[in-house]
């Protein structure tokens, strides 16, 4: 049996080996080939002749479904002999052996550069030796990268922010607006930074632990921590809360939890957790960039405190139906139960169930939360809520939230809203007239996305904190209080953002202030953000 390949004298494309691997018909490369006697002839020692077209073989027809695989082999490469006589005999069997020297020899010339492959290897060379540099040197990066990074499962990311910003103070109170104007009147800069360190074991998992450090120290009184009231405390306003000495200027552990998914539910365990940090939905978008702390609560501070410390929750969410539930002690770390531990009197817990609904454009959600009152204990989670709330006992907080946002950013805002409302039982009920039995609270957000210039961004909120609607007693509450901020986000790069800002307190103390009086607080700053 003669050859029914022959190898051409040279090879003008790798595509042949390409070709030869989809057309194995057409060569006769299949494992069921019978093995024929290796004593065979060559299409040489046969006069086999070499075709250049198809039309040459007298037995082939467009018809045969091998018909356009043999053509390429002929017409691109050359790369096929016939018997004499015209005739392919494609039906006939090719031994293995003799289809792997026909392979090879084909490999073998697959190697070798056409004289025009050479022409324009030369005519590009200026061209091939940039890319090949830039290739080189891209190794090179890719080596030091691989040789400094301090972990193959950690990612660090961080943001640094300055803030340059002064209050001042109005209203027929003049004892209350000397005194704030005295303790909280200057201008000031201050800064947080915060530094995320995410690992991954399997990839789905997440340990988090953050570092955070600034300099808003509310004894020292300056600008964005406590101020006249918690209701003016930024929320960049970090400092680390040391009980036995000045927390400014202190890097400290922020968070520290493990989270991982089981299916449709996911675990959330840690020893420095936040609430919102296992709540499945979190029901707003307003804002991107944050002004005041309380307003980036979804106008229920008291349910949704963020109460921080130790603690643990499991979240299930499918089709976008989430319920969460959660427990935070704040005092979870103190050994003594009248002042901490977990579920003791101490405690300053926050237990949390939340329902809610949530797709790209709108979220829906209804909370609840148990938030504990710690014997004058004031824990994270009665940073908004009312003195009283301070006394022993159990407040029950409700919260309904949502948002809305357009599918594209332009004239239309996105819209979050909100609104709380609680009951509070004291420990001892005997001692409870003039306390706060009924309160509520409420927040409306607009953000517009690309203000004016593209990656700007401009928003604005108002609402009321949480304030008494009835006292135990039955005396009449003197509280209330509006809040208005307005800010504009000037995205200078992908990594720094100045972001100017104006906020408004109607009534920063709330029932203390002096009956038939006024007292307002304005302030503004200018804020630099620093990502990477």
């Amino acid at each position: 049996m003669a050859w029914r390949l022959v190898v051409p004298t040279r090879v003008t494309s790798v595509n042949l080996l390409r070709t030869l691997l989809l057309a194995p018909a057409a060569l006769g490369l299949t494992t069921l080939l019978p093995l024929a006697s290796l004593g065979e002839a060559t299409a040489a020692e046969t006069g086999a002749e070499q075709v250049t077209s198809i039309s040459q073989f007298s037995d082939i027809r467009p018809t045969d479904w091998a018909y356009q695989a043999l053509s390429n082999l002929i017409e691109r490469y050359g790369c096929v002999a016939g018997y004499p006589g015209g005739s392919f005999l494609g039906s006939r069997p090719l031994s293995r052996w003799e289809a792997a020297a026909a392979l090879n020899a084909c490999l073998d010339r697959i190697s070798e550069t056409t004289d025009e492959l050479k022409r324009l290897q030369q005519e590009f060379a200026k061209e091939l030796a940039v890319v090949k540099g830039r290739v080189d040197g891209l190794d090179a990066r890719v080596g030091v990268l691989e040789a400094t990074r301090f972990s193959t499962t950690t990612k660090l990311s961080g943001l640094t922010t300055f803030v340059l910003g002064a209050n001042s103070f109005s209203g027929s109170a003049s004892n209350q607006v000397r005194a704030a104007q005295t303790a909280f009147g200057a201008t000031t800069f201050n800064y947080d930074v915060l530094l995320n360190l995410d690992t991954s074991f399997s990839g789905k998992d997440l340990l988090r632990t953050r570092l955070r450090g600034g300099n808003f120290d509310a004894t020292s009184n300056s600008f964005g921590g406590a101020g006249p009231s918690n209701l003016s405390i930024l929320e960049t306003a970090f400092q680390e809360n040391l009980q036995d000495g000045d927390g400014r200027d202190v890097i400290g552990i922020d968070r520290l939890f493990y989270q991982v998914p089981l299916g449709d539910f996911t675990l959330t365990l840690g020893g420095r957790v936040e609430q919102d940090d296992m709540l499945a939905i979190w029901p707003s978008v307003y804002p991107s960039e944050s002004v005041l702390d309380v307003l980036t609560l979804p106008g229920a501070p008291a349910a949704y405190n963020n109460n921080l410390g130790a603690g643990a929750g499991l979240w299930w969410r499918k089709d976008g139906f989430a319920i969460s539930a959660n427990y935070v002690a704040a005092n979870g770390n103190v050994g003594a139960p009248a002042a901490g531990g977990i579920a003791t009197a101490g405690a300053g817990s926050t237990a949390t169930v939340q329902i809610g609904y949530s797709t790209d454009q709108w979220a829906l959600a209804a909370i609840y939360a148990s938030v504990q009152n710690a014997n004058d204990l004031i824990t994270y989670a009665s940073r908004f809520t009312l003195n009283s709330f301070s006394n022993a006992g159990t407040t029950s907080a409700f919260g309904l939230a949502g948002y809305w946002q357009p599918a594209q950013s332009g004239w239309l805002p996105s819209l979050s809203a909100g609104w709380g409302i609680n009951n509070t039982q004291y420990a001892n009920d005997v001692n409870s007239n003039g306390l706060v039995a009924n309160s509520q609270s409420w927040s409306v957000g607009l953000q517009w996305q690309d203000a004016f210039l593209k990656g700007n961004a401009a928003g604005m909120a108002v609402g009321q904190p949480t304030f008494a609607t009835s006292l135990y007693g039955g005396e009449t509450p003197n509280d209330g209080n509006l809040i208005w901020e307005w800010w504009y986000k000037v995205q200078l790069s992908d990594n720094i953002a100045l972001t100017p800002a104006l906020f408004y307190l109607s009534r920063p103390l709330g029932a203390d202030t002096p009956g038939g009086t006024s007292f307002q607080q304005l302030g503004g700053l200018i804020k630099t953000s620093f990502s990477f």
